[in-house]
């Protein structure tokens, strides 16, 4: 191969636009026509700094060969002057074999005396000895077989003609280490400039570039194999192939690259020398993407059920190499880089590849594993950056701190039996009694494994089938209980690891207690670290400013017609159900979510393609949603927050109803209505109830037209709300005597039951994130401990002889499960109903909400029922009540009351729910 002229390699100083390229023949005119063109003024200067130097034949060979460089350039310009240039290109050549004898036996002794490197090692190290003697002379042929084994440097050799082109001295030295068929044949030997060109050196040092694989790494290229690295701040970059080892020549702002006469890639490593240390590592841009072609389909498409699989930071060994591989949804990026405690947050020389229109943005870097932090930093469309963490991230930093961790699992789950059983009887046919608790002031300072300790424990004991935990996804402010979300995926590093919470569900299923979990698909937080127009524009939100901005929370609402958005909240609701076994998706915020003027004004908000005021694009996802968690993850149940009389929510996504929509497809719904109008009763002084008796007999008008939850939730006992003991009117007697009234009232409701922690004890004082429940009201040694420890005692029994009746919740969807006694005595402030389960066992409970005691009240009962007798009475005295029972079973008179052909005398305690079941 004939060498580039000493003026034609790189000036450590000058950018790959600024090296003149050598132009010995046309063919190589051919191949450097495919690089960067070089401007004639470039040349002009070299041209003169050569010929303004001393007198040697090296010198005016170099003046002569400038002189062709000029020409050769001129003929690209113009095709026609081709004849000229191949005359010139016959006498450069003939000066360069002149040169060739003395520059090889001067630089061969040079080198020999004062490094003890050779070319026997193959090297291209920044600028080799081998690159700057001519080919073929006998000085360095023998330099080559005397001289140890060592790297070849680049301290004592011309620095402008390393990283070109090899010698064939150089190349014979190679081939000896170099396989057989690595050697570059005879008719591959026409070198192009390995280093990376102007426009792709900008576009890696500015953060903009799309393919920075098709740049760096190695590349077959005519001559042999191309090697290009880009690391900032590194002082070498050496490739190791087998014995081979061959030093890059140093480009300038952190570019290094050599050719080296090779057939094809061979496996290799890098090593770069940075100031006291030098790093053994694998090449990131040797590898082929972590995505194939079916996940990118999917992603476009909108239709990754396992999304969090695919994007994200993931360890993994890839292409046999141990590492992670990051991915990310920006698809208005001009580019994507990495940055992490692996590069001290300078994320330059690990730029992302583009993979084709998906928007999906890839890199797989080696030697990086878990525990490390990081985020990306995306260029936006105006050129501007922002460090955004991972939107998939599946742990994070403990809040304040938002940076993203990578994170694998190796959790062994026992809870195969609870999974197997849930699945066997639908939700709204089984006992579902639900313990809501806020995970972080349950018991304030408890760590994930540490609730694994105490409340499973606590939650069986008071006969809970299930507990509802509130937002558990990474949150920035805890003020926000969970409801501001920003990371999806992660469960809040607040109370430990993923892992740590997987180890919670498992002891609670282990308990036979089901994990139900807040989901929050409506809005995030404005954070410009989080979702916020995530590559420089609206992303995740809407792009119209009406339709993103929520204007009660300050948040962000989705774009639910935006397929990748809604492929992102669908995989998330699957991921919590699949990846940590939760047991159902209370999904927060429905009715916000499915209509377009929700807390808007007139001119606040645009119609639908109908004219109407509903989302339906939100109406899409829901039912998407809900399609595909029931369809992957059996025995699971999503429940609505949904505060409307919206037409569906539990109904099945392809029925459709009156309004014209198919179903939401959700399986219960929080009966909202139910809540407020029994609270609002509640409320109010026993006098006066009679006036409001209807609120709580309204409910059954519409008890079955929905799969109901009836809630007592944290939203109801904060501020300024009062807890539920201190809703109810009266003196202390009286309202813990109203507390368990109501509870007694509500368990025996069509329906099933939510109470947030706390009420279960009659707890005072609203609850408050920062300490939780008063827990000291339970102490022994408090004078008034026995009035809560009563109502505590009083809900376990509400929920074992609840668990234990089936006429309570069998037939909650079914109206045949419920009969009215009475439902208008309002002056009595009485109501007494039935419920059924399918053989007609019923139940009936009496609740008395006047504060006197009702003698022999009479009710009408079937008369199949031979006798009576109390199961539940909330005003027993182990309850702190006055212990006003019915001691002895009930036997119905022939007399017909209430319509009935049998009736019952009851005495009916004030402030009281009683339950009686037969004999």
């Amino acid at each position: 191969m004939t060498p580039r002229s000493e003026s034609s390699g790189s000036h450590p100083k000058k950018t790959a636009g600024e090296k003149i390229p050598e132009q010995p023949t046309a063919a190589q005119r051919k191949s450097a026509a495919k690089k960067t063109a070089v401007p004639k003024q470039a040349a002009k200067k070299a041209a003169a700094k050569k010929a303004a130097s001393a007198q040697s034949p090296a010198k005016k060979t170099s003046v002569a060969k400038t002189t062709a460089a000029k020409k050769a350039v001129a003929k690209k310009a113009d095709p026609a002057k081709g004849t000229a240039a191949k005359a010139t290109a016959k006498k450069v050549a003939a000066t360069k074999t002149a040169v060739k004898k003395t520059t090889a036996k001067k630089t061969a002794a040079k080198k020999t005396t004062a490094t003890k490197a050779v070319a026997k090692k193959a090297t291209t190290a920044k600028a080799t000895a081998s690159r700057t003697t001519a080919a073929g002379t006998p000085a360095k042929k023998a330099a080559a077989k005397k001289a140890p084994a060592k790297t070849a440097t680049a301290k004592k050799a011309p620095a402008k003609t390393a990283g070109v082109a090899k010698t064939a001295g150089a190349r014979k030295a190679a081939a000896k280490k170099a396989a057989p068929d690595q050697v570059v044949p005879p008719e591959m030997e026409i070198a192009v400039s390995p280093a990376v060109d102007a426009v792709d050196r900008e576009r890696l040092l500015g953060g903009t570039h799309h393919d920075p694989h098709s740049v760096l790494g190695a590349h077959p290229v005519p001559g042999g194999v191309a090697f290009r690295a880009f690391r900032p701040y590194a002082l070498s970059v050496t490739v190791v192939a087998g014995e081979l080892r061959a030093e890059l020549h140093d480009d300038g702002e952190g570019f290094f690259s050599g050719l080296l006469p090779l057939r094809e890639v061979p496996p290799y490593r890098l090593l770069v020398g940075y100031e006291g240390t030098v790093l053994d590592t694998e090449d990131a841009y040797r590898f082929l993407p972590t995505l194939g072609d079916l996940d990118l389909h999917l992603i476009g498409e909108g239709r990754h059920e396992e999304l969090w699989t695919a994007l994200g930071a993931h360890p993994t060994i890839h292409e046999g190499v141990t590492g992670t591989r990051f991915s990310v949804w920006a698809p208005n990026a001009q580019g994507v880089r990495v940055a992490g405690t692996f590069n001290f947050w300078d994320g330059t020389g690990h730029a992302m590849r583009s993979l084709g229109s998906s928007g999906v943005w890839e890199l797989f870097l080696p030697d990086i594993g878990e525990g490390e932090l990081y985020k990306f930093e995306i260029t936006r469309p105006d050129g501007s950056k922002t460090l955004r963490a991972d939107p998939l991230a599946r742990r994070t930093e403990v809040p304040p701190a938002t940076s993203s961790v990578i994170t694998s699992s190796a959790y062994e789950w026992g809870d195969a039996e609870w999974l197997d059983q849930r699945a066997r009887t639908p939700a709204h046919e089984a006992p579902f009694s639900v313990y809501e608790v806020h995970l972080a002031s349950w018991r304030p300072g408890l760590t994930y494994r540490q609730l694994a300790d105490q409340l499973p424990g606590y939650v069986k004991n008071l006969g809970f089938t299930h507990v509802e935990l509130m937002p558990v996804a990474e949150h920035p402010f805890g003020g926000s209980w969970g409801y501001q979300v920003t990371g999806f995926y992660a469960p809040t590093a607040r109370l430990g690891t993923p892992d740590d919470f997987r180890h919670l569900v498992d002891s609670l299923h282990r308990a036979g207690i089901g994990v139900l979990m807040d989901w929050v698909p409506a809005h995030f937080p404005r954070d410009d670290w989080a979702l916020a127009e995530f590559d420089g524009r609206p992303l995740y939100e809407h792009a119209d400013p009406l339709r993103a901005a929520h204007p009660d929370w300050g948040t962000l609402e989705f774009d639910f017609g935006r397929r990748e958005v809604r492929n992102f909240l669908v995989s998330n609701a699957l991921y919590w159900c699949e990846e940590f076994h939760i047991d159902g998706l209370r999904v927060d915020a429905v009715a916000s979510m499915l209509y377009l003027d929700y807390s808007r004004e007139a001119g606040q908000w645009t119609p639908n393609e109908h004219g109407g005021r509903e989302n339906l694009d939100a109406v899409a996802f829901l039912q998407e949603m809900n399609a595909t968690v029931y369809r992957r993850v059996p025995g699971v149940v999503t429940i609505a927050e949904e505060s409307t009389a919206w037409d569906g929510v539990t109904r099945a996504t392809h029925h459709e109803g009156p309004s014209g929509f198919g179903g939401l497809g959700f399986g219960l719904k929080w009966n909202m209505g139910w809540m407020h109008d029994s609270l609002q009763y509640m409320s109010h002084e026993p006098v006066h109830r009679k006036y409001h008796h209807h609120e709580m007999t309204f409910s059954m008008v519409y008890a079955y037209s929905e799969n109901y939850v009836l809630p007592i939730s944290h939203d109801e006992v904060v501020h300024g709300k009062r807890s539920l003991v201190s809703k109810m009117p009266g003196d202390w007697w009286q309202q813990r005597a109203g507390h368990r009234a109501y509870l007694g009232y509500m368990w025996a409701h069509p329906g099933k039951q939510l109470l947030f922690m706390g009420q279960e004890f009659a707890q005072g004082a609203e609850w408050s994130e920062a300490h939780g429940p008063d827990w000291w009201l339970l102490d022994p040694g408090y004078g008034a401990e026995p009035d809560h420890r009563g109502v505590r005692d009083l809900v376990r029994d509400l929920n074992t002889v609840y668990r234990a009746t089936p006429a309570l919740w069998r037939l909650d969807t079914d109206p045949a499960g419920f009969e009215w006694i009475v439902g208008d005595a309002a002056d009595d402030n009485v109501l007494a109903f039935l419920r059924l389960d399918p053989e007609g066992t019923p139940i009936l409970a009496v609740s008395n909400f006047a504060p006197v005691v009702r003698q022999d009240y009479r009710l009408g009962v079937p008369e199949d029922v031979p006798a009576w007798h109390e199961a539940v009475n909330t005003d027993a005295a182990r309850y702190g009540g006055g212990d006003i029972t019915n001691p002895d079973p009930v036997k119905p008179e022939a007399q017909p009351w209430h319509g009935r052909p049998a009736s019952i005398r009851l005495t009916l305690p004030p402030l009281s729910t009683v339950w009686l079941r037969p004999a």
